[in-house]
């Protein structure tokens, strides 16, 4: 392999015209980029507030079926009560 001078490494190949055009084009391109991050980070925020929307929901519809489960069990245990007393009651 035969070695560059270092002289030769920091020549730039390029004129100023040139470097000027190919970093504006790479300046479009990364704002082009960020663009479109920035749009999908927008949309991405969009559907992580509707589901957080739909989970504040679910919570408050699964609070409200632990309490109507709570409810049942104790109308059932009311119930056994009844029939209970009413054994007793039959018999005195």
């Amino acid at each position: 392999m035969k070695k560059v001078p270092k002289t030769k490494l920091n020549k730039s190949n390029y004129s100023n015209v040139e470097m000027e055009r190919y970093l504006g084009a790479l300046n479009e391109m990364h704002g082009k980029d960020l663009k479109t991050i920035n749009e999908n980070f927008v949309l991405i925020n969009r559907k992580l507030d509707t589901h957080t929307e739909m989970l504040g929901a679910l919570m408050e519809d699964v609070s409200m079926i632990k309490s109507d489960v709570k409810k049942k069990v104790d109308y059932d245990e009311f119930l056994a009560l009844v029939k209970r007393v009413q054994k007793i009651e039959t018999k005195i």
